[in-house]
């Protein structure tokens, strides 16, 4: 696994020790993932957006970042991780591609520190999130898989509801990224503890995010939406065009949550929304 390839080290408030890559030249990208993904997850854009300076964070307790425990595992924590990162880099405003949670994390901090976004670009995820779709992805959050080898593994993930036409390349891809091999079976990436905290925030009374969707008024702002996602709802997404008719969105077929990125219409769509950016 190449986790640690081109990995570079920041310090947050709290003296953990966090990951990043730094890639490129050009308009500033700061790209954030899903849950128990980690920056590796953006690599697929690299060679498809060239000019850019693409910069992946792997959040505490995902890919080469510390371990912090589960009660540091929050959205307010983990962005201010991401403000920390861009003080730690000098810069003073950047662009967001958001996956996920990197999306919830991307939507506070256009809410809270608006001055240091350009734009934001959300991938599957809204200020509404279906629940079951939630706690589909509760059900194996911080549990190691039955699968023993990436084959294994692979063959499982094309088998995902709602995913089509996607090579068995690309699974076995996907596979090696999303775990570790070892002579007793795969391992997570990420601290298993992220199953306590994710099961916390699951407890908890439901949160109205509209608002804070409301807040990023005026900022450029793109969404790409799995057109089979069980996450993101399709009347969630035309709300969020109706509050927010200067959104760029797309939907991407034979993707359910999340898209990969890759996808035509998801470049596309970055695309578009990169041309607001730039002069």
């Amino acid at each position: 696994m190449q986790m640690a390839q081109d990995v570079e080290y920041f310090m947050a408030e709290d003296g953990a020790k966090l990951a990043y890559r730094d890639h490129g030249s050009g308009l500033a990208v700061v790209c954030l993932a899903g849950l128990t993904r980690d920056g590796r997850d953006f690599e697929v854009l690299r060679p498809l957006l060239p000019g850019l300076r693409l910069i992946r964070l792997d959040a505490r307790g995902r890919g080469a970042s510390d371990r912090t425990g589960a009660e540091t595992y929050t959205v307010g924590q983990e962005a201010r991780d991401v403000l920390a990162l861009l003080d730690h880099l000098g810069l003073a405003q950047v662009a967001l591609i958001g996956s996920s949670r990197g999306g919830l994390l991307g939507m506070v901090l256009a809410a809270t520190a608006r001055p240091r976004l350009m734009g934001l670009c959300l991938n599957d995820v809204g200020p509404a999130l279906e629940r079951a779709g939630l706690e589909r992805i509760g059900a194996y959050v911080g549990l190691r898989p039955a699968a023993t080898t990436h084959a294994e593994m692979a063959a499982q993930l094309a088998q995902t509801p709602g995913f089509a036409n996607v090579p068995p390349s690309r699974w076995l891809a996907e596979a090696e990224r999303l775990f570790i091999q070892a002579d007793d079976g795969l391992h997570l990436p990420y601290d298993p503890a992220l199953r306590d905290s994710f099961a916390t925030a699951m407890a908890a009374p439901p949160v109205d995010l509209w608002p804070l969707f409301d807040l990023g008024a005026g900022l450029p702002l793109a969404l790409i939406r799995g057109a089979n996602s069980d996450v993101l709802s399709a009347a969630t997404t035309q709300e969020m065009y109706r509050r927010r008719p200067d959104m760029i969105w797309t939907e991407v077929p034979d993707r359910a949550h999340i898209p990969f990125l890759d996808e035509p219409a998801s470049v596309a769509a970055i695309s578009r929304w990169l041309a607001l950016l730039t002069p």
